[in-house]
């Protein structure tokens, strides 16, 4: 196993450090440790198994996941599931993770029921607009036929003026 070598500051982990990276670590040879062995404070390894998941660029994936689960949890998550599915099995921890410091109590469950019960009131909202458009509709052509009725009512009256007319011009 191969190991990087990286110099890590006496200081706790915090945001504002990891945007910081060291010139010689930037080179495509030689790479930093990941995310979570960044926030861990151990050698990464290339065969770390949380690598290709938490980028060094993005520290509060691994330290949010980390704080629900713990990192023993997460890499045997990873361990039991195949790594075409591991990609997605991380997205939601950290998805999980996210919604559970947000709401210690409901997390993505108190997410999931917020947004039905928006989807229902839309859903109300757009049947009420649908009724309402469907009266509009209903008067406007309840409009239309009345004039059309007036208008073909004037042109028989007109029709039979003229005709009374012409009979008596005629005679």
């Amino acid at each position: 196993m191969e190991e990087y070598n990286y110099k890590t500051s006496n200081t706790p982990f915090s945001s504002s450090s990891s945007s910081r990276v060291s010139p010689l670590l930037s080179g495509s040879a030689v790479q930093g440790p990941c995310g979570a062995c960044k926030v861990l404070r151990r050698r990464c390894t290339k065969s770390c198994l949380l690598a290709p998941y938490f980028p060094p660029t993005e520290p509060m994936k691994f330290i949010n996941a980390h704080k629900i689960y713990g990192a023993s949890n997460i890499v045997k998550c990873l361990q039991e599931l195949p790594e075409s599915k591991r990609a997605d099995a991380v997205s939601s921890m950290v998805y999980e993770a996210n919604a559970r410091i947000r709401d210690p109590v409901y997390g993505c469950a108190g997410a999931i029921s917020h947004l039905q019960k928006r989807l229902n009131d839309v859903q109300a909202e757009l049947a009420m607009t649908q009724a309402e458009i469907l009266i509009m509709q209903s008067q406007q052509q309840q409009q239309q036929q009345q004039q059309n009725d007036n208008a073909s009512f004037l042109d028989n009256r007109n029709l039979g003026l003229d005709w009374e007319t012409d009979h008596w011009e005629k005679k």
